[in-house]
């Protein structure tokens, strides 16, 4: 009898190792998704970046990020902690799929606390950012990410067009007689923004403030999910781990 419970213990010990080898591959895959989700939020659309006040939205991408490259590096401990059936390795293990679970569920509650406060912040800082900081020598950033948000989502001005009207750069002889930015215009070309009629530059309702608030809505929704849903797979990972050390601790050495 007691040869058949050592078997059967066994036979149980061997099907978790392969349950959890299976788990810490998908786990890697996992890993290299949320990293690139991260990555391409910082990367793809950086400039945008510049435009909020809140770094909200940056640290959600940042979190990613760092949780991806500790996912990939903690299915690879996964792996050999299973294979070669080491108790430490495998605490080590679930101490950091508990890290990264905490890190995850963090970057989906900042993405989401975000979420429900960015059309305020939005409305209170593009505005200010666009008009007093628009072609200055010390935000030459700023310039560059308002000329991509107008020429991407053709839009002008943060609410219209008429915002410009209070635009250091516009009232300074530097405009040389602009009354919108080029990037303004339907067609680029140099001092197209010099005339602000409907047929040349952008008229849309609700200004550039609707393109990048639900530009940047999309994106969070993105990394709440993947954030979320990652941490909630992993908790699948840390029951299998459990088993498996409880089942190597029973066994004798």
């Amino acid at each position: 009898m007691g040869v058949y419970e050592e078997k059967k213990e066994t036979c149980g010990t061997i099907c978790l190792k392969y349950l959890l080898f299976a788990f810490n591959f998908l786990f890697w895959l996992a890993g290299g998704v949320v990293m690139g989700v991260g990555v391409w939020t910082l990367l793809e659309k950086s400039d945008y970046i510049s435009l909020l006040s809140s770094k909200t939205y940056a640290a959600s991408a940042y979190i990613l990020v760092l949780a991806g490259a500790i996912v990939m590096v903690t299915g690879v401990l996964g792996c050999c902690a299973t294979f070669k059936e080491q108790r430490r390795l495998l605490r080590v293990y679930f101490v950091l799929l508990l890290c990264i679970f905490l890190l995850e569920i963090l970057a989906g509650v900042l993405a989401y606390i975000y979420y429900q406060q960015l059309n305020q912040e939005l409305k209170q800082n593009l505005r200010e950012t666009m008009t007093q900081k628009y072609q200055q020598s010390t935000h030459e950033h700023i310039t560059s990410a308002v000329d991509k948000l107008q020429e991407e989502f053709k839009c002008c001005g943060s609410n219209s067009s008429s915002d410009w009207a209070e635009s250091v750069w516009i009232r300074s002889r530097e405009a040389e007689g602009r009354v919108v930015p080029d990037s303004c215009c339907k067609s680029l070309t140099t001092f197209c923004g010099r005339r602000d009629h409907p047929s040349n530059i952008y008229k849309v309702e609700g200004g550039c403030i609707s393109k990048l608030e639900k530009f940047i809505l999309d994106h969070l929704k993105i990394i709440g999910a993947v954030g979320v849903g990652i941490a909630c797979v992993q908790v699948i990972g840390m029951v299998f781990t459990c088993c498996l050390y409880r089942s190597l601790k029973a066994e004798p050495y």
